[in-house]
């Protein structure tokens, strides 16, 4: 039996060890590799993190992109009630991952998230539930967002914010090509109607010249320094409004008269994003704006084969690349849209491809920059849903929490919190 000397003794030494091992449990990981039960949740977390001025590590190319930050009780807290995996991990083996990723050999960075980004949402109030990802995994996620729409941009109020996602709008004024499959539905009557209404309210002739400068108007938000994600055909309409700025490319049974003489050759391609030297489609029986899109090929795709792989880039040198394709897969399943993907051929050269097909040549995940601020363009309708079509039910992100397709759209928001973490020399 111990006797009572021995006895304190050892009930001081447990007492020692376990305050040491309190003490250097210092640090929180959330691992983003196979081992996270739920990634989409944790993008969530991290922004709900910023909110709280709490400092974030995303440790690029480490474990899936995983974040590590001070162990606090209301981080863990989180993690327990939204389904997160994560570890406590001591300050020495914090310090040990931080020296292996500052290993000149080692493809990998830790980038410091600082800020919660303030983020809209180009969206009508009229929105169907099967028209938009990226909303459905902002609201799953709990990542908060504003909606704004045609008004709103006109008044002037994006500069208050520093990230923008565009609904999948026609830019074009063409109320999306739905005409040949649609124009009888009362749906597509309306939409017609609230734009049209909505034109007059703001003083514009005619939809699409209204949305042409409403497209113009995001363009110097992004040459102010702002963000730009957009999706599906939130991406060629918009590149192409910018290209047809001083052109009618509309038939009349969109806004009444005629398309300009000359059209294709009046397009100006300097003045759009990402796009050159590509042939618009006006026929208004064609649902395709222009020969951009690769729906055609993907359509040629089964979809077991349908797959596109994200290009690994240096980590310590393309810093932004690499944060917009931070995943725990490589080769992520394709999925549909309006604009599946974009033909390369028209890609220009001073935008940065992040993921293509390598089975149809086209570019999935594209990037570039604009002045003082950035874009994203992402090809497809819905990445857990191969072919989202209209009236279809919104996807439950509850069967899909590890979304390597979803984890890109989410990577984009996260980014303009990054500040690229100064190296010691």
């Amino acid at each position: 039996m111990m006797n009572t000397r021995n006895g304190g003794r050892y009930l001081l030494l447990v007492a020692c060890l376990w305050g040491a091992l309190g003490t250097r449990a210092s640090q929180l990981l959330i691992p983003m590799d196979d081992s996270q039960s739920n990634h989409l949740k944790a993008y969530g977390l991290a922004f709900w993190l910023l909110q709280q001025e709490v400092e974030i590590e995303w440790l690029l190319n480490y474990r899936g992109g995983s974040f590590m930050l001070p162990n606090l009780p209301s981080a863990v807290n989180e993690c327990v009630i939204r389904g997160i995996s994560h570890q406590v991990i001591a300050d020495v083996q914090a310090s040990q991952i931080l020296l292996e990723i500052a290993d000149p050999e080692s493809n990998t960075e830790r980038v410091k998230l600082e800020v919660a980004p303030k983020i809209a949402v180009y969206s009508p109030s009229g929105k169907q539930p099967w028209d938009d990802a990226v909303t459905l995994v902002l609201t799953y996620a709990e990542i908060p967002y504003e909606v704004v729409y045609d008004a709103e941009i006109m008044a002037g109020t994006l500069p208050v914010y520093d990230w923008l996602h565009l609904h999948h709008e026609d830019f074009t004024g063409q109320y999306g090509k739905f005409y040949r499959s649609y124009r009888s539905a009362a749906w597509y009557q309306d939409e017609v109607e609230r734009q049209e209404g909505m034109a007059r309210t703001l003083g514009f002739e005619k939809v699409s010249v209204m949305k042409r400068n409403v497209a113009l108007e995001i363009r110097d938000f992004i040459l102010g320094g702002g963000f730009l994600f957009t999706m599906c055909s939130g991406t060629d309409s918009f590149d192409i409004a910018l290209a047809a700025e001083e052109t009618d490319i509309c038939d009349p049974v969109f806004d009444g008269d005629g398309i300009s003489p000359g059209a294709q050759n009046s397009l100006d391609f300097d003045r759009g994003l990402a796009f050159q030297d590509y042939k618009i489609i006006t026929d208004p029986m064609v649902y395709e704006f222009s020969d951009i899109d690769a729906t055609e090929e993907h359509g040629k795709t089964k979809q077991l084969n349908d797959f596109f792989t994200l290009f690994e880039f240096s980590a310590k040198w393309d810093i932004i690349p690499t944060m917009l394709t931070q995943s725990h897969e490589r080769v992520i399943p394709g999925f549909m849209g309006q604009t599946t993907a974009f033909r390369k051929r028209f890609v220009r050269p001073d935008v940065t491809i992040l993921g293509e097909t390598k089975s149809t040549r086209s570019a999935k995940y594209i990037h570039g920059t604009l002045g003082q601020g950035q874009w994203t363009y992402y090809g497809g309708h819905d990445p857990e849903d191969y072919r989202h079509l209209v009236n279809d039910p919104p996807t439950d992100l509850n069967l899909h929490p590890n979304s390597a397709g979803y984890r890109l759209i989410l990577n984009n928001i996260l980014f303009p919190a990054a500040r690229k973490k100064e190296r010691k020399t």
